[in-house]
């Protein structure tokens, strides 16, 4: 008798559990098949941004890093949807991943601004590397581009590291975006000088190959100063012959005024002295 009891007290109990792991059992095989058809179309959909990156002519290092960060936001989504299908209480969880993100957000808020500057500058490309940039007091070559912050190598082969977030939300000068780029030569001249020959001795010091043709050499009369008019030679070249050209100009200005008669005079200021009268 007793053990027809324990067979129908088993027999009870596996039929009162078969219900239970009937409906926890569709529920773990649903939350199973959720996973691998979700975590398969995470992959996918973050393969295309990706190639939509790409074709975008976004940095490779922009392109790796928001697929990953995407691919890495898409399957935390994907565990907690799973783990409420199972049962699983997630209103704490997620309570609990929002203070973490919070705290670490105003722990890092220079960091993050630093990213957020990085992915722009990757984004939208305000410079490329190898372009001379002015920033942020700062002149240089484009080195690198990180996520956090760019590296710029000054002139005399500094190199400077600059954030990210100063950097996108400050003034950006490139140099080099443009093909051309036009040098404004000022020299000054005696106000006893021939106006017109001084300018016709600069328009021939225009006559280089790596000066433009069009747009076409000009000298102009720009300013009338203290002690000397000042007459500026505008030309125009390619951005990479902008200082060879400038150089120049420096070099052959003043031995080719001197030659046509024309002098350079040095900075004067004329100081008249009123005395009173002696009866005073």
């Amino acid at each position: 008798m007793d053990l027809n009891a324990e067979v129908d007290h088993l027999i009870e109990t596996s039929q009162a559990a078969i219900p239970m792991v009937m409906e926890y059992g569709s529920r773990v095989l649903l939350a199973v098949i959720t996973l691998a058809i979700g975590w398969w179309l995470i992959n996918k959909v973050t393969q295309k941004l990706g190639a939509l990156l790409a074709l975008r002519n976004a940095d490779l290092a922009l392109q790796g890093f928001i697929s990953t960060l995407a691919n890495i936001i898409l399957k935390i989504l994907l565990a907690i949807s799973v783990a409420s299908m199972i049962g699983v209480e997630t209103t704490s969880f997620v309570a609990a991943i929002g203070a973490a993100s919070l705290a670490i957000g105003l722990a890092l808020q220079g960091s993050l601004a630093n990213f957020a500057g990085g992915v722009l500058i990757l984004l939208f490309r305000p410079f490329r590397i190898g372009d001379w940039i002015e920033a942020q007091g700062i002149a240089g070559t484009v080195d690198s581009i990180q996520i956090f912050h760019t590296v710029l190598r000054t002139g005399d082969n500094k190199t400077v590291i600059v954030p990210n977030g100063n950097l996108s939300n400050g003034i950006i000068t490139n140099t080099n975006r443009q093909p051309t780029r036009k040098v404004v030569f000022d020299v000054g001249v005696d106000y006893q000088a021939d106006l017109q020959k001084a300018r016709e001795v600069l328009l021939n010091l225009a006559k280089d190959e790596r000066v433009l043709a069009d747009p076409a050499p000009e000298a102009v009369i720009s300013t009338l100063g203290d002690s000397s008019i000042t007459v500026s030679l505008r030309v125009w070249v390619k951005t990479a012959d902008y200082w060879s050209v400038m150089f120049m100009f420096n070099e052959q200005a003043r031995d080719r005024l001197k030659d046509a008669g024309i002098d350079i005079p040095f900075p004067q200021r004329v100081i008249r002295v009123v005395q009173e009268e002696a009866a005073r």
